[in-house]
């Protein structure tokens, strides 16, 4: 691999090339950290953009960062490239640039404005008996049918008082994105985003051994599926994707991309009616939303002991929480079906009844949860919307440093919002030693200053558990004084337990009582809903944790007043009332 020291990450925007000089930081970080896995061509490819003209190389990145691979060349006016039809012509000698491409009528109609279509399609419109002023819409549908042959724009329209040019490097410039930041989710503007300072990322040092693929089957591999699901996303069908499908990988990143993409699939094929293909590609998929999607197909099929026999067998392979609260529905009526006998059954919407519930009657409509909040909260008992970012984000704070462990695999970019590896199965295991070490500051007490610290010392840096704009100083400094560590231990530990499903489903609302007498509660926490809600599985199951640690979780109904009852005084005893 090439070790060739990387230039500084981004240019100033008060670099009129500022964009210019953040794609070639991302083509020598790309040719220092994976040279190995680029081919001879894309190597020669880079080393071609070097020598073009500063002018050619700016449109070509321009080109990149819009939408799309088609575009009018009196569009691409920008004063620091100037001459674009000039800055155009070695990207056009490299074949980079195709200056008359094929195109058909959905582009053309796209790319034409209305009083240009009229005179490029005057024949056809003519010919059809179309009114010259109709609208653009109307001439596509109406000529759209005897519009079915691809040509370049002059044969269109021989007179264009404009010209269309097709970008051709998409997909090595794609290839290149994917090989810098990991995924294809990030695109060009995060440099933007950064430099403007609305996005901060936690520095973590990087080796050459941080990198986000290990080889070019993995790249390609990870194209493949990212092009599958474009094209599943565009309508097309599922029997001809599924059999385009790459062979299951021994990387388990790409594994669980791939079991995703067959989830998706199989989805669309069985609300398509074809279960079979469904069922085959659930069973591929193997994981856990998979495995009671195809449940539910056999029990729709009527295929009751296959489905009983797979629940059976997903209940002893100790699945998540999630997945244990679907089997646990599943199985009694499946059992049912087959007139057998399964002990030891409770639905896990049954053990919410251990949460205190009641109903509020209140001046409304507003936001239900500023209005609980407005209601229950006192001077000496203030009341704070958290939602999944208070506990979530004393969690981030006090495990920052085993979040962002600079482990290989985890980081191989400066514009990481948390590690790549976060919901792998073997997150945890990684980093044991470090979670257990930051955890073990609940013992002692020194978590509160570790947390007011890298609050402090982190503010607006990304994280995958602090939402900075929830997580103010004064709330932050209440609840470590209200919540007991021992409480957040086993909040923390639930989170690690599954970091991708448990950090959602939390309550929204917390009431701290810093002045509560010794020996009661500090703190409630508050799960609200409004008329027609209802309680969702992950908050059932974050219930049902904290009423089995003994922690204060409340769920409040919120009904409306009417407007003239809202008006006068209320009838003592109209404010709460339990739920039946």
């Amino acid at each position: 691999m090439n070790s060739a020291p990387v230039a500084s990450a981004t240019a100033s925007l008060d670099d009129p090339f500022y964009y210019l000089t953040n794609f070639r930081y991302v083509l020598a970080w790309v040719e220092a950290r994976h040279y190995d896995l680029l081919s001879a061509s894309e190597r020669d490819a880079i080393s071609h953009f070097e020598t073009l003209p500063q002018a050619s190389q700016a449109l070509l990145v321009r080109m990149v960062m819009r939408k799309g691979e088609l575009f009018r060349l009196d569009k691409l006016t920008y004063a620091e490239i100037g001459d674009a039809e000039q800055a155009l012509e070695p990207l056009v000698a490299l074949g980079w640039v195709d200056n008359a491409p094929q195109l058909n009528s959905r582009e053309l109609f796209r790319l034409l404005r209305l009083s240009e279509l009229r005179q490029a399609l005057v024949g056809e419109i003519t010919n059809a008996g179309l009114a010259r002023n109709s609208t653009k819409g109307a001439l596509q549908t109406a000529l759209e049918a005897s519009l079915q042959a691809s040509a370049p724009l002059q044969q269109w329209w021989p007179t264009a008082t404009t010209q269309i040019v097709r970008l051709t490097v998409m997909a090595l410039c794609d290839r290149l994105r994917l090989m810098f930041f990991g995924n294809l989710r990030q695109d060009w503007a995060e440099f933007v985003l950064t430099e403007l300072g609305l996005q901060r990322f936690e520095q973590v040092p990087l080796t050459v051994e941080s990198r986000a693929f290990q080889s070019r089957s993995d790249v390609t591999t990870y194209l493949t599926l990212h092009r599958l699901r474009e094209r599943l996303d565009d309508g097309e069908l599922p029997q001809a994707l599924s059999t385009q499908v790459p062979p299951a990988s021994s990387n388990r990143w790409l594994a669980s991309r791939r079991a995703r993409l067959l989830l998706a699939i199989g989805r669309v094929a069985e609300r398509g009616g074809d279960a079979e293909l469904a069922l085959t590609l659930y069973a591929d998929a193997n994981n856990s939303d998979a495995r009671i999607r195809r449940l539910r197909v056999l029990e729709r099929l009527g295929r009751y002991s296959d489905a009983y026999e797979l629940t059976i067998s997903a209940l002893d392979a100790q699945p998540n929480e999630a997945e244990i609260q679907a089997l646990m529905r599943l199985l009694p009526r499946l059992a049912r079906k087959l007139s057998q006998q399964v002990e030891g059954l409770a639905r896990s919407d049954q053990q919410v009844a251990q949460a205190p519930t009641y109903v509020l009657h209140l001046p409304g409509p507003q936001p239900v949860e500023r209005a609980v909040a407005d209601y229950m909260a006192t001077p000496n008992a203030p009341v704070y919307y958290v939602e999944n970012g208070l506990l979530t984000g004393l969690f981030g704070l006090l495990l920052w440093p085993a979040i962002f462990k600079p482990l290989p695999g985890a980081f191989f970019h400066p514009f990481h919002s948390g590690p790549a590896d976060l919901y792998r199965e073997d997150f945890v295991p990684q980093r044991q030693a470090d979670i257990d070490a930051c955890l073990a500051q609940l013992d002692d007490g020194r978590y509160q200053d570790t947390i007011l610290r890298t609050w402090h010392a982190k503010q607006g840096i990304a994280s995958p558990f602090v939402h900075w704009g929830i997580v103010s100083e004064e709330l932050l400094t209440l609840a470590l004084r209200c919540l007991p560590p021992a409480h957040l231990r086993a909040c923390f530990m639930r989170l690690l337990d599954d970091l991708k499903h448990n950090r959602a489903g939390l309550p929204d609302l917390i009431q701290l009582m810093p002045d509560a007498p010794p020996g009661e509660p500090r703190y409630k926490m508050i799960e609200v809903k409004g008329p027609g809600d209802r309680l969702q599985d992950n908050q059932c199951r974050w219930i049902d944790f904290f009423c089995r640690h003994g922690m204060p979780i409340e769920v409040c109904h919120v009904r409306w007043q009417p407007a003239s009852e809202a008006q006068g005084p209320e009838p003592e005893g109209s404010e709460r009332e339990d739920a039946e």
